[in-house]
C-alpha cells in the first residue's frame, strides 16, 4: 500500500456518530441518522411545491395501460415518468397495491417500461434492467417509473445529441456538488414526489407502496425507503454493498458521491434505517460493479439491524447466477407476499 492509498483509508476510515450500536436506542439511532443522512444529501424543501400532474399521453398496451405524466417534483423543476396501471385496476374496490420502478444508468425510464430510447416497443435484449416494470405491472401491481434527473428525457441539451445511454450525471452532480446539494439527494427526494403522486391516484392503495431499483435506482430505491416510511417495502437490486467495498474502490458516476457521508454511516447502517419494514436484497455472483463479497458484508449487517429492530424475518435476499442486473427470479414473488 503506498503512502497516498494509506492516508486514503485513514481519511474514509468510519468515524460516524450514527453507526448502529447494540447499545444505543433503536429509536434515538434511526432517528438521530436519518437526520444526518438527510442533511449529507443536501436536505429538502421545508415546504414541498404543488405536483401540478399534467398527462402527456396515455397508450393502451398487452395488458396494462401506460401513461406519460408530468409532475412538478422542486419549484421550478418538472420531472416525466410513466405510470403503468393494469387493465384489471376497476376490479378492486380498495386500490392496488404500486411500485416506484427506479431505472439504474442507461437511457431512462423507457429501458425498463418495454421501450427502446424513440419510444418505439422493445425489439432487441432488454439488458440489465429486464423491463422490470413491464414484469411488475403484468402481476397486478400499478408502477410509476421516473425519468430520474440526468437520464432519458432529463439531460442537459448539451447532451441531447450524445449516445442515448449517455448521461448528465457528471456535470449536474457537479454544480450540485458547488451548491452544497448532491445529484443523489434530488433524485430521491424527487422519488418521495413519486410517492406523493402515487397516493393521488384513485387505483392505488396508498398503505401499499413499495420501490424497486437496480444499481443506480437502487441506491435512490435504498435511501428513498430508508427516509419516507410510506415506503412499505423495498428491493434493492445490484446496490447492496459497502462504501470501501465498492464506491471506494473503483471509478463510480459522481452521482454516487455523498460529502461527509462516512462521517454518520456505513452503507449497510443508511440502508439499515429501513428496518422494520419488509427489505429484499437481489445479489449477482458475478456483478463487477457491487462485487459479492462486501454484498455479503452489507447483507451480514443487515441482519444484525434487522435482528436487533425484531424484524429478522423481514429481511430476504436473492444470490442469484448471474451479473450487475435484475432478477426478478424470488423477488416479484416476495413482493407479492409482503404488499
Amino acid at each position: 500500500m503506498s503512502e497516498i492509498e494509506a492516508y486514503l483509508q485513514q481519511q474514509t476510515s468510519l468515524r460516524g456518530r450514527s453507526a448502529y450500536q447494540e447499545d444505543l436506542s433503536w429509536e434515538t439511532w434511526r432517528t438521530e441518522l436519518r437526520h444526518h443522512v438527510q442533511v449529507r444529501l443536501g436536505d429538502f424543501p421545508a415546504e414541498a411545491a404543488a405536483l401540478n400532474p399534467v398527462q402527456l399521453e396515455r397508450v393502451t398496451c398487452d395488458g396494462y395501460i401506460r401513461e406519460r405524466v408530468e409532475i412538478t417534483t422542486y419549484a421550478g423543476l418538472r420531472m416525466p415518468l410513466y405510470l403503468l396501471i393494469p387493465d384489471n385496476v376497476s376490479a378492486t374496490e380498495k386500490g392496488m397495491p404500486a411500485i416506484a420502478a427506479c431505472h439504474g444508468h442507461g437511457y431512462g425510464s423507457r429501458e425498463i417500461c418495454g421501450m427502446e430510447p424513440d419510444g418505439s416497443p422493445r425489439a432487441g435484449d432488454p439488458g440489465l434492467h429486464k423491463d422490470f416494470a413491464v414484469a411488475l405491472v403484468k402481476r397486478g401491481y400499478v408502477v410509476a417509473a421516473p425519468e430520474l434527473l440526468g437520464f432519458g428525457d432529463r439531460r442537459l441539451e448539451e447532451d441531447r445529441d450524445a449516445p442515448p445511454g449517455a448521461s448528465s450525471c457528471t456535470k449536474i452532480a457537479a454544480h450540485l456538488l458547488m451548491a452544497g446539494q448532491t445529484l443523489a439527494g434530488h433524485r430521491v427526494y424527487e422519488t418521495t414526489r413519486v410517492l406523493d403522486y402515487l397516493s393521488t391516484r384513485p387505483e392505488v392503495d396508498s398503505h401499499r407502496i413499495g420501490s424497486m431499483g437496480i444499481s443506480g435506482g437502487g441506491l435512490v430505491t435504498a435511501f428513498t425507503a430508508a427516509l419516507d416510511e410510506r415506503c412499505q417495502a423495498a428491493v434493492v437490486s445490484g446496490y447492496a454493498s459497502t462504501f470501501h467495498g465498492s464506491i471506494l474502490d473503483r471509478n463510480h458516476c459522481l452521482d454516487n458521491y455523498i460529502p461527509g457521508i462516512l462521517q454518520e454511516a456505513e452503507l449497510p447502517d443508511i440502508i439499515g434505517l429501513i428496518a422494520p419494514r419488509p427489505l429484499f436484497l437481489e445479489i449477482g455472483s458475478e456483478d463487477l460493479v457491487f462485487p459479492l463479497h462486501s454484498a455479503r458484508e452489507a447483507h451480514e449487517r443487515l441482519k444484525k439491524i434487522y435482528k436487533h429492530a425484531g424484524a429478522e424475518q423481514a429481511l430476504d435476499a436473492d444470490y442469484f447466477d448471474g451479473g450487475h442486473e435484475i432478477s426478478g427470479a424470488k423477488a416479484y414473488d416476495w413482493l407479492d407476499q409482503v404488499l
